[in-house]
């Protein structure tokens, strides 16, 4: 007689699982263009989550009598034109564009799932008719959105996300409709539908975990991209308003003493380039990896 175990299946599973796991995580380990990106994104979320323990002076404290001081022993990066250190202001920066960029590509990115998901699985007049909606989107310019919108709804982080986010559904619809359409041609798609699995149980139990590496990779891509549009959004004064330290914000408020006093943009100019190009090299690495 034969006694069924049902924690047998899932102890097998997960002997599979582990190994495959692994062999990721030791390829990222080995991967020197994503182990710089990591530590550069971790650096800078240090300073988001920890910069009050770190500044040397409160980043919005006025001092009209140390204005445009140029960079010294004592005010590492200088002064800016209210006497504000702005080392310490570029350190307290990083918060608020990691309180912005990530949520909104998260927003972004289950816009794209539902959307790219739901018009692959569906097929037909729904995949039209979403496809068609996603085109029309498309068609606005991501800034050129987003100017349009946060000039009628006015600037904030919330704002900022809402429209960051929304702007950045559709091209992720495309991928993501593009990666389902894929897998639905695989034998355990077509064994899921003969069972009997709804179109939400095949989506979330079979083929969301098996393009899983496409949905990460475009989630990390489209994170660089979150940020610059953030600090574009704050260098047009229609993002997050002063007194923030924010980069794009602090390098519109400098580079009008840019011919005097470089260092009010150059080091949140150098913030946030170095960001985005950790975040892009993370990216690349994730990339190299998770299609090999």
């Amino acid at each position: 007689m034969t006694i069924h175990d049902p924690v047998l299946p899932a102890l097998k599973s997960a002997e599979v699982a582990r190994p495959e796991w692994l062999e990721i995580l030791r390829a990222l380990l080995r991967s020197k263009t994503f182990l710089v990106g990591l530590s550069i994104v971790l650096f800078w979320t240090l300073c988001a989550l920890f910069w009050p323990l770190i500044v040397p002076y409160d980043p919005q404290a006025l001092n009209a009598a140390n204005t445009f001081q140029p960079p010294s022993a004592e005010h590492w990066f200088g002064t800016d034109d209210f006497g504000r250190d702005v080392f310490s202001r570029v350190l307290a920066g990083a918060a608020p564009v990691f309180a912005t960029a990530p949520a909104a590509t998260a927003l972004g990115i289950l816009g794209g799932l539902l959307l790219g998901m739901t018009a692959a699985l569906c097929g037909g007049w729904v995949d039209a008719a979403i496809m068609r909606f996603v085109d029309a989107l498309l068609a606005f310019p991501l800034l050129i959105f987003a100017i349009a919108v946060l000039a009628v709804v006015g600037g904030s982080a919330l704002n900022v996300i809402l429209v960051i986010g929304l702007a950045f559904a559709p091209n992720i619809a495309r991928t993501i409709r593009s990666a389902v359409l894929e897998e639905q041609e695989k034998e355990y798609v077509a064994a899921a539908h003969l069972l009997g699995n709804s179109l939400a149980a095949i989506a979330v139990r079979e083929i969301l975990p098996n393009i899983w590496p496409v949905v990460t990779v475009e989630a990390t891509v489209r994170l660089g991209y979150a940020i610059f549009a953030s600090a574009t959004l704050s260098f047009l004064a229609l993002g997050l308003q002063q007194p923030s330290p924010d980069w794009g914000l602090t390098i519109a408020l400098g580079r009008g003493y840019v011919q005097y006093a470089a260092w009010m943009v150059l080091f949140p100019a150098a913030a946030l380039a170095t960001l985005v190009v950790g975040v892009n090299l993370l990216a690349d690495g994730l990339r190299d990896v998770l299609e090999e």
